[in-house]
């Protein structure tokens, strides 16, 4: 018997039984529904961006040894100490805590306007600037040539080969990114895909919701986390679009990079952009009446307690019409996953 030799991306296995009838059952389903990606960091992998774990590492290597940034972020690392599963947003989330401390302290008028990290007291100005650092860093090991190849294929098979034949007028996909990189919305316009994303303009853009809500687009990308090419300008309170890197003697960013930790999402949530970012999701995952919602779920954790909220919602408000296809290693379903189908 001749041994078949499998790589690890060899998908040949999906076009025989019994796979393909259920590849073939999927895309019927797709192709008739309304269509939903939420897609986490797993999703970037293959165009060589590192997983938040390898972020976390990659973070720490590039800050100086004896900055003030680097100093604070081990003393948090130490807070969690035995924790496995510990990462650069955990850590960032500990720096906006005590900054909101420090924050509430200075705005009632206390004497004690410092919090102790480590074994030193840390005021505003020190978290902000260690903020901003950590930021910037992120940003720097995201912003790298990168493998669009794969995301390429992945819109162009979600955009044509699923709605070839198709006529008249069709639902824009929806793409809820909790990553903080432009992979999908290069690939979109790799492709000659139009997309909302909520900014009016080009490579400089201004947040308007509105753009959601043109006509004729193929998808809208809902960035629920922030991204590295996003930014505040002045005293403005809605973002900017702009690459990090593009400087201009007459604008200044008082937020180079506009992304958020996990544990102060829901918070931000409830302001704009994020409300309405989630505003649009909650109805992307509601079907109206007569009509399906296939979402499918890539690269994702499930860590995100405020993500799972919506769709633990969305599943019991849909009357079964909300189907959830999700892409995981695990053979059999667990923590939230094992809610849901358990």
């Amino acid at each position: 018997m001749m041994e078949v030799t499998q790589t690890i991306d060899d998908l040949s296995p999906f076009n025989h039984k019994p796979f393909s009838n259920v590849i073939s059952e999927i895309e019927k389903l797709m192709s008739q529904s309304n269509r939903v990606f939420l897609l986490g960091a797993g999703c970037s992998c293959c165009a060589g961006l590192p997983l938040t774990s390898e972020l976390t590492k990659k973070v720490l290597q590039e800050l100086d040894a004896d900055s003030l940034t680097k100093t604070l972020l081990l003393s948090v690392e130490q807070c969690f100490k035995g924790s496995e599963e510990a990462t650069i947003e955990d850590y960032m989330s500990e720096l906006v805590d005590s900054l909101a401390i420090v924050q509430r302290r200075e705005g009632r008028g206390a004497s004690e306007v410092t919090v102790n990290i480590g074994d030193k007291p840390h005021g505003v100005a020190d978290l902000h600037s260690a903020l901003d650092e950590i930021k910037q860093k992120i940003s720097d090991c995201i912003d790298q040539p990168l493998d669009l190849s794969i995301h390429q294929q992945f819109v162009r098979a979600v955009h044509r080969t699923l709605r070839a034949g198709k006529t008249g007028s069709l639902k824009a996909t929806d793409y809820v990114i909790l990553n903080y990189d432009t992979l999908i919305e290069d690939a979109l316009a790799l492709e000659c895909l139009s997309y909302a994303d909520g900014f009016r303009g080009g490579a400089m853009g201004w947040w308007d919701k509105e753009a959601f809500n043109a006509d004729g687009m193929d998808a809208r990308v809902l960035k629920i986390h922030g991204s590295i090419d996003w930014c505040l300008v002045g005293d403005a309170t809605l973002p900017r679009r702009m690459h990090p890197k593009n400087t201009f003697k007459n604008v200044d960013p008082k937020e180079k990079v506009l992304i958020w930790p996990a544990a102060t999402k829901y918070r931000e949530t409830q302001l704009d952009p994020y409300a309405q970012l989630m505003e649009n999701m909650r109805c992307s995952l509601s079907p109206s009446i007569g009509s399906e919602v296939v979402l499918t779920i890539c690269g994702y954790s499930f860590g995100d307690s405020h993500i799972n909220i919506e769709i633990d919602r969305a599943l019991h408000e849909s009357d079964g019409r909300l189907t959830l296809l999700i892409f995981t290693e695990l053979d059999e379903p667990e923590g939230q996953m094992n809610k849901w189908f358990g």
